[in-house]
């Protein structure tokens, strides 16, 4: 991604999401100061045709959107804007259900229905995060990219990469900080093997990600990104316990803001294809190639 780009989104989402942002998203209120802001500063276009970026760079952006939690339907405007020439909030909607569609101006489909005239249910996942039930009118037909589902599945392994790289940094912090017995806690044997091990997770996230960015016009690109996501969804589960026990009873707490990021970790792995979705896509393809076919697969990918 550009540096300035990067620059911009990292100064706007550590300027304007804290912790008050954040509850009141998952209290139902869009923020829309926030959403003004993104706007102004011309990040929701990116990734769209004619703005001097590309895919690579949205997922890039999704990633640092993960880093901080960003309570905006940004993967879905991201990705429609990428397809559509389309002003507005437009939301993407998968199995009837919509982030924010109680605020969008559109909601398009998975399956390339889009409307501006719908009503809109308000629900959440398990992260607080709006998921409205949308049931679409005077429905017409848009030309969305063949592989929307995977696109949309890079998003939430793009936004889980982000996320576990902010774990990552928050279970340092805490166990450099707190003292047990005279010493950080960090010294101790047992929470460096766990730190090491959660270390290990978030890489291994990062770049099986990186992996199905890389390949976004690959032929392999469906197969890359069910790597991506089953590995990703993997770590969001290793790592997540991982750091609630290293912060002990004080990460458990509403106080904290860890609970803020592990709870979207546990809601994004769900969405679009949990680990054993996508294992048994590859698992499947693995197998309609036969056994000696296996390693030219293994390293022809992507």
């Amino acid at each position: 991604m550009d540096r300035l780009i990067a620059y911009t989104a990292e100064r706007i989402f550590s300027d304007h999401v804290d912790r008050g942002v954040l509850d009141a998203a998952e209290r139902g209120e869009f923020p829309h100061a926030l959403w003004d802001v993104v706007r102004e500063a011309g990040l929701h276009l990116v990734g769209s045709p004619g703005s001097g970026t590309d895919d690579g760079d949205l997922y890039e952006l999704l990633k640092l959107a993960g880093r901080h939690a960003v309570p905006l339907p940004l993967a879905e405007v991201l990705i429609a804007n990428s397809f559509l020439d389309e002003a507005g909030l437009t939301t993407i909607a998968v199995d009837g259900v919509a982030p924010w569609g109680r605020e969008a101006d559109r909601v398009v489909t998975v399956e390339g229905e889009m409307s501006v005239d719908f009503d809109a249910a308000e629900d959440a996942n398990l992260a607080g995060e709006s998921r409205d039930r949308v049931q679409l009118r005077d429905v017409r037909r848009v030309d969305v990219p063949g592989e929307l589902y995977e696109r949309m599945a890079l998003s939430r392994a793009a936004l889980m990469a982000g996320a576990l790289d902010r774990v990552l940094g928050m279970a340092i912090d805490y166990a450099t900080e707190r003292e047990q017995f005279g010493r950080p806690i960090a010294k101790f044997q047992a929470v460096q093997h766990n730190l090491a091990i959660l270390a290990g997770e978030v890489a291994a996230a990062r770049c099986a990600c990186d992996g199905a960015i890389m390949s976004l016009t690959s032929a392999d690109f469906a197969v890359t990104v069910a790597a991506a996501k089953a590995r990703v969804g993997e770590a969001a589960g290793v790592a997540a316990e991982i750091a609630h026990q290293v912060h002990g009873a004080m990460g458990f707490t509403h106080e904290h803001s860890l609970h803020h990021f592990s709870r979207r970790l546990w809601a994004w792995r769900d969405e679009y294809g949990r680990e054993t979705h996508w294992q048994e896509l590859l698992g499947r393809r693995v197998a309609s190639g036969g056994a000696d076919s296996l390693w030219e697969f293994l390293v022809g990918v992507g």
